[in-house]
């Protein structure tokens, strides 16, 4: 006995255009009489031809199928034809779903090729397929699972059919792990539809396992992928087609069980994009998913912004260090210029905007995570998880003036201080020695934080105001915050001072004055902070300074 096996993994996927859409009510009369026309030319030609029975191959007999549809081994048809049958030992079967593929004579926009799986409920199945590539001549395959090997079919029956409508149609391609999963699209997507610019992929899973789904797009020799979350069985995104005019393959992915940041082919659609107009993609790392990353904005890179920029997102809590992630980060890079901000987590949420600093043109942005195996209380690590460009349309550099990472110079808290320091200060150099003088008679310095080096991600200026206390880098957050909420450029120098050390420089009338309120605060006796300001370290002296202070770099 002859037996074909073909592997059910493998899918051959094809397109096919759809026709334009009209009003329903207005295109109703028109379609019926389209239907009318090619059933009566495919029934006309049925009559006019000797049509020999199909008959059933030899793994029939093994499993006692029949098919009651179609009933010829060659014969015409209008756009459809219906596949039914039943197999009375089914029991055995390794898999749940019928086989069926369509062969079309003729290339179209998506191959030649197409499968369906028809879900076998005891032992009856039937699918309505689709000819897909319109008038022209089909090979169809039917296969039943096998019943001693998982995920191979056995040939049940083949046939052919002649298609005499024109029209091109297509259903979506659904595998059969789309089916053992329940996954279903709504909002009258089909195989082929056409848009504009991007379309909303909207659908459910009934498999609660399910947590997220993987989308790839594709337009010849480009591609991108994306990850959708699954909340509550249901899932929605706008997808943009980013390649421009013409046709985008959409496969959506869902998780292989047991197998980490393993997707398999779930469904499979086109999208045929009436717009000439290109986006960047959004790209992302394998982190974003080991992370367990949804990037919900922006959904495209490139875009345009005057200064500020913001993006949206949700962290999976069951994702790995999910619970201990507070902050995200966002590096902005232009030329050799590179800024950081950190962005706040709240109920795995994160929600917040950054700042272009570095005068008009495009930066390179980096969505960043806290690497809690790497990093150590001296070191911290991030990992990368997303990466896009964006163009800032400002013309003025700011980026001495503007928050970064750790200086929330926009927070009222710190707005509000900053006006009580420099009320009535009618210089510069009053404002500067104002806040020089408030950050080193209000913090204290941290000695077990220096000893046990437990610096964190959420070191900041806003921290430091609170706990009233921090090392060299708190001190200076909290004075740059203040004078550019002041309305001053200030940056933070690092360099050596007996240890690592970061102080001060703000820009006063027209040069950087140099101001240290770490050492200004007091000094370290016996392990001890002992409190004593002094104005040795507001505006030293350059020459006396480098005695005790190397610089070596900006941190903006």
């Amino acid at each position: 006995m002859k037996k074909t096996i073909s592997n059910a993994l493998v899918v051959l996927m094809i397109v096919a255009m759809s026709a334009c859409s009209v009003d329903q009510e207005a295109s109703k009369p028109a379609d019926e009489e389209k239907k009318d026309k090619y059933t009566a030319l495919a029934d006309e030609a049925n009559k006019g031809d000797q049509l020999e029975k199909l008959k059933l191959l030899p793994y029939a007999d093994e499993v006692d199928a029949t098919l009651s549809s179609p009933k010829y081994k060659e014969f015409t048809a209008n756009s459809t034809v219906l596949i039914k049958g039943t197999a009375k030992k089914y029991s055995g079967f390794k898999s749940n779903y019928a086989w069926i593929e369509v062969i079309s004579d003729e290339d179209g926009p998506g191959g030649r090729e197409f499968s369906y799986y028809a879900p076998i409920k005891k032992g009856k199945f039937e699918k309505k397929i689709k000819l897909f590539n319109g008038k022209g001549n089909y090979s169809v395959k039917v296969s039943l699972p096998s019943d001693t090997a998982k995920d191979y079919f056995y040939e049940l029956a083949k046939f052919d059919v002649e298609n005499v409508n024109p029209e091109v149609k297509r259903d979506i391609l659904f595998t059969n792990i789309a089916l053992e999963h329940g996954l279903t699209l709504e909002n009258g997507l089909d195989g082929f539809i056409e848009k504009e610019g991007s379309f909303e992929l909207n659908g459910k899973v009934k498999d609660a396992s399910v947590e997220k789904l993987m989308v790839e797009l594709k337009k010849d020799n480009e591609s991108t992928k994306m990850i959708i979350p699954v909340e509550g069985g249901s899932f929605s995104k706008k997808i943009p087609l980013y390649y421009g005019k013409g046709v985008h393959e959409v496969k959506i992915m869902t998780p292989k069980e047991g197998v980490a940041n393993y997707y398999s082919e779930a469904a499979t659609l086109y999208v045929d994009n009436l717009s000439n107009e290109k986006f960047e993609p959004v790209h992302y790392s394998d982190a974003y998913k080991e992370k367990g990353f949804n990037l919900e904005t922006p959904e495209v890179g490139g875009e345009k912004t005057d200064v500020t920029y913001k993006i949206k997102g949700s962290i999976d809590p069951n994702a790995p260090d999910a619970d201990k992630t507070n902050v995200v980060f966002v590096t902005t890079k232009k030329d050799d210029l590179e800024a950081m901000y950190a962005i706040p987590v709240n109920d795995y949420k994160f929600e917040g905007e950054f700042f272009l600093r570095f005068g008009p043109g495009n930066y390179d942005v980096a969505v960043m995570v806290p690497d809690f195996a790497m990093t150590n209380g001296f070191v911290q690590h991030f990992t990368g998880v997303a990466g896009f460009t964006v163009e800032n349309t400002n013309t003025k550099d700011q980026q001495y003036t503007l928050p970064s990472k750790g200086i929330q110079s926009d927070a009222p808290q710190i707005k509000r201080l900053a006006e009580q320091l420099t009320r009535n200060k009618k210089t510069q150099k009053d404002k500067a020695l104002a806040i020089y003088e408030y950050v080193a008679k209000n913090e204290s310095y941290d000695v077990d934080k220096l000893n046990n080096r437990t610096f964190e991600f959420d070191d900041s200026a806003l921290k430091t105001l609170a706990e009233k206390k921090g090392v060299c880098q708190d001190f200076a957050y909290l004075a740059i915050a203040l004078l550019r909420a002041s309305g001053m450029e200030a940056q933070m120098v690092t360099g050596y001072a007996g240890q690592n050390h970061g102080w001060v420089e703000t820009k006063v009338d027209g040069r950087w004055l140099t101001m240290d309120p770490t050492w200004g605060s007091g000094y370290l006796q016996n392990n001890k902070f002992v409190p004593k300001f002094t104005m040795e370290y507001f505006d030293p002296n350059p020459a006396e300074f480098k005695k005790t202070h190397t610089k070596e770099a900006v941190e903006f």
